[in-house]
C-alpha cells in the first residue's frame, strides 16, 4: 500500500526532529540526523542549514510494515506557509506537532484549518512532554478549544481493546456490537481506521521525538490506523505540488489514478514529452521508468503546468486549484549591483514558477520590479537565494498594502482590435460579484453569432493575466465578465486578436464604471490573560476593526475579529511586548472589503497612477477605414462597434 504524509507544526516544536526519526526506524537513514548539528536528512538547502527552519518542502521515500511511505517535510513558519499549503495538495495523511509545553500556538491553528479545507485526515502528536510545563489536560482542553473537541487520545499504556468505548459513538454498527461485548480486534482497528480516514474524529498520541522508541511506537499505530486504496488500471491523473528550476525543469507530482512511462507524451496546447522520472529522497534521486496510482515523483520534459495544476494525458481542460494562504503585502525590488531591470526580472519569474505566491510584476512606469510577500523573513531568505541562485545583489523596499479594485454596478465594455489583417470584436457586461468570487467568466452570446471556440479563447485570455484597475493600477477582483456579443472575420482573425480585443474590452468597461478600492483585511485571533482583554479590544476599535464577544474561560481570554492590515501589519511584536510574550495572537488574511470615501482618496493619491501611461492596459480600440488603422479613445470608440446596440 502506497501512502503520502507530511509532517506540520509551529515552529520550534520539533518537526525536523522528528521527520528524520522516522526514516532512522524505518532504516531508510543508517544515522539519525541531528537539525542542530547540521546533519539533518531534511533542511539541505543552504539557507535551511544556516537559519535552522524549514523553508522549502522536501520529499522521502521508504518503507515500513510492507507499505510504501512517501515523505514530504514542510516549513513551519509563517512566511513559508504557502510551500505548506503546496505540499498538502499532495497527501493521503498528515501528522501535525504540537509542543507539549506551549500547548497549541497560534501558525499550529492556522495549519490544522488548511488541512480541514483539503479534507486531509490527521493524527496530532504532542511532542516534549518529557519538558518541565507539559500539563496533558491543559493541552487537550488547548486543543478542544481551539483545534477541535472531536479527537480520540490515545494513551500508550492503553491496550486495543481500551479503545472501543472511545470509537463505539462514531459508528452504529460497532456501538451495537461493542455494548454486545460481540467484537474483535480487527473490528476495532477496521473502525478506527475509517473514523480517521473520514475525518470523524482526530487521534491524538504523544511522545518524545529525540527518543526512538516513542516515535517508533507512535508510527506503528500510524501505520495500523491508515489505508490507501489507488487505481493504477485507470486513465493517469496527476497533481503538480512543486516547481523546482535547476539544470532542468523539474515538476513534482503525485499520481492520483493510472501509469506514466519516459517518453509518454502529455498535451497541453502543443506535446510535452517525459524526458525522465525521479524518485527524490532529499536532494538524491533515482531515475525510474514508470510509475503509478499513488507514487510521488518529479519529472523533466513539462513546461506548461504550474503548481496545483491537476493533469491527464489528453489534457482537454486543464483544472487549476486555488490557494487558500494569500499575502496581503506587496514590494518593490531595489537593485544593488547594476544588473539590468530585465535580466533581475526573468530571475524573479523563475521564483515566482516554483513559488506561485510572489505574483512577480513590472510596473512598467517605474521601471519595478513587485512582488507579493507573507513577510520580513521570507525577505531575508529570497535576498539571499537570489543572490546564491543567480549571483545578483538586490534589497527590498518597505513592505506595502496590496490593495484590490472592483465595480459598483453593471457597466459594458467594448473592445475591438483591426490593424490591417487583423479582425476582433466583443462585447462585455462586468458585473459586480460577492466578496471573495473574485473573476468569473461566462457567456450569453449567440453561437450563431460567434463560434464555440471563440467563446472559450476569450475565456482563456480573460484569466491570463492580471487586469489592473484604473484608480491605482491594483488587480482587479470580485467582477463576473459576461461575453453578450464578438465577432469575427474569416479570413482576417487570428486567435491572439481576441486577446487584445479582450483585455481592451475589460478597460474600457473600467472607465465607464463605478469604481472602488478594496483593502485587506486579517481575522485575528487572541488568547490573553483576562488582563490585557481592554487593551486588545481598544486596539481592534481604534484600528478600524472588528470583534466577536470575548470568550471567557477560567483567567484566559479568547477574542476573534477582523482587522485592516493596513493598521495591523505590525501588530504582533506590540502584542507579544504589552503581553510580555504570555499571550498567542494569530494575525492571518481572511478578504477584501470596500474602503469609505476617505481612505479610498488618501490611497489614489499616495500611488499616483497614471493610467493614460500604462501602455500595457490600454482602454482604447483599434479600428480601420480607407487602408489605414486608427486608435479611438475609449470614450469615443462605441460609435465605431459593430456589437453596440
Amino acid at each position: 500500500m502506497k501512502k503520502t504524509i507530511g509532517v506540520f507544526a509551529h515552529v520550534d516544536a520539533g518537526k525536523t526532529t522528528f521527520s528524520d526519526q522516522l526514516l532512522y526506524i524505518s532504516g531508510k537513514s543508517r544515522n539519525f540526523g541531528d537539525v542542530n548539528k547540521k546533519t539533518s536528512n531534511f533542511d539541505t538547502n543552504e539557507i535551511e542549514r544556516a537559519r535552522g527552519i524549514t523553508i522549502f518542502s522536501s520529499q522521502a521515500k521508504f518503507d515500513f510494515n510492507n507499505n510504501t511511505y512517501y515523505f514530504i517535510d514542510t516549513p513551519g513558519h509563517i512566511d513559508f506557509s504557502p510551500e505548506a499549503e503546496r505540499a498538502i495538495m499532495a497527501l493521503d495523511y498528515a501528522i501535525l506537532l504540537i509542543n507539549g509545553p506551549a500547548g497549541v500556538q497560534s501558525h499550529s491553528s492556522t495549519l490544522f484549518r488548511l488541512l480541514s479545507k483539503y479534507e486531509i485526515p490527521t493524527f496530532i502528536f504532542i511532542n516534549k512532554i518529557d519538558m518541565v510545563g507539559y500539563d496533558r489536560e491543559k493541552v487537550l482542553e488547548d486543543i478542544s478549544d481551539k483545534l477541535t473537541n472531536e479527537y480520540i487520545f490515545v494513551d500508550k499504556s492503553e491496550k486495543i481493546n481500551d479503545l472501543a468505548e472511545k470509537i463505539a459513538e462514531y459508528d452504529d454498527e460497532f456501538l451495537e456490537k461493542f455494548l454486545e461485548g460481540n467484537f474483535i480486534e480487527q473490528d476495532i482497528i477496521k473502525v478506527f481506521t475509517e473514523v480517521i480516514k473520514n475525518r470523524k474524529a482526530v487521534p491524538i498520541f504523544e511522545g518524545v521525538a529525540l527518543d526512538k522508541n516513542s516515535v517508533e511506537k507512535f508510527f506503528i499505530n500510524f501505520d495500523k490506523y491508515t489505508k490507501t486504496d489507488y487505481k493504477a488500471e485507470e486513465e493517469f491523473k496527476a497533481i503538480v505540488y512543486k516547481i523546482k528550476n535547476e539544470d532542468t525543469r523539474l515538476t513534482f507530482l503525485k499520481c492520483l489514478s493510472g501509469k506514466l512511462k519516459i517518453k509518454d507524451e502529455i498535451f497541453f496546447s502543443v506535446g510535452e514529452k517525459i524526458n525522465d522520472i525521479r524518485i527524490y529522497n532529499g536532494e538524491k534521486y533515482e531515475s525510474v521508468k514508470e510509475v503509478c496510482a499513488g507514487d510521488v515523483f518529479a519529472v523533466t520534459g513539462l513546461k506548461t503546468p504550474i503548481c496545483s495544476n491537476i493533469i491527464n494525458l489528453k489534457n482537454d481542460e486543464i483544472t487549476k486549484n486555488e490557494f487558500s494562504l494569500k499575502s496581503a503585502l506587496e514590494t518593490s525590488v531595489v537593485i544593488n549591483d547594476g544588473k539590468d531591470v530585465n535580466d533581475v526580472l526573468k530571475c524573479f519569474k523563475i521564483l515566482e514558477d516554483e513559488d506561485p505566491s510572489l505574483s512577480v510584476s513590472f510596473n512598467l512606469e517605474n521601471k519595478e520590479i513587485l512582488i507579493y510577500v507573507m513577510g520580513k523573513i521570507q525577505l531575508e531568505v529570497l535576498k539571499t537565494e537570489v543572490k546564491n541562485r543567480f549571483n545578483v545583489d538586490v534589497d527590498f523596499k518597505p513592505p506595502k498594502v496590496q490593495y484590490r479594485e472592483s465595480i459598483g454596478s453593471n457597466v459594458i465594455g467594448y473592445g475591438h482590435y483591426e490593424p490591417m489583417r487583423h479582425y476582433a470584436e466583443v462585447k462585455f457586461l462586468l458585473e459586480p460579484n460577492k466578496r471573495g468570487e473574485g473573476i468569473t467568466y461566462e457567456s450569453r452570446c449567440d453561437k450563431e453569432r460567434l463560434e464555440t471556440h471563440w467563446h472559450k479563447l476569450i475565456g482563456k485570455h480573460i484569466f491570463e493575466k492580471t487586469h489592473k484597475g484604473i484608480l491605482t493600477g491594483s488587480p482587479i477582483t470580485d467582477i463576473n465578465i459576461v461575453l453578450l456579443d464578438g465577432k469575427d472575420h474569416l479570413k482576417h482573425t487570428e486567435p491572439g486578436d481576441f486577446r487584445e480585443a479582450t483585455y481592451r474590452a475589460i478597460r474600457q468597461g473600467l472607465e465607464k464604471a463605478e469604481n472602488i478600492i478594496l483593502e485587506p483585511y486579517y481575522k485575528i485571533e487572541v488568547y490573553l490573560k483576562s488582563d490585557y482583554i481592554g487593551r486588545v479590544m481598544s486596539d481592534i476599535q481604534r484600528g478600524g476593526g472588528e470583534f466577536e464577544p470575548p470568550i471567557q474561560k477560567d483567567n484566559l481570554v479568547y477574542i476573534k475579529g477582523y482587522v485592516p492590515v493596513e493598521q495591523f501589519m505590525e501588530y504582533t511584536t506590540e502584542f507579544l511586548s504589552y503581553t510580555k510574550g504570555d499571550g498567542s495572537i494569530s494575525l492571518v488574511f481572511d478578504s477584501y472589503r470596500e474602503c469609505d470615501k476617505e481612505k479610498s482618496e488618501r490611497i489614489i493619491a499616495e500611488r499616483k497612477y497614471n493610467k493614460g501611461a500604462d501602455k500595457e492596459n490600454p482602454s482604447s480600440s483599434i479600428f480601420a477605414a480607407k487602408g489605414t488603422s486608427f486608435v479611438a479613445e475609449w470614450y469615443e470608440c462605441e460609435k465605431y462597434m459593430k456589437t453596440a446596440d
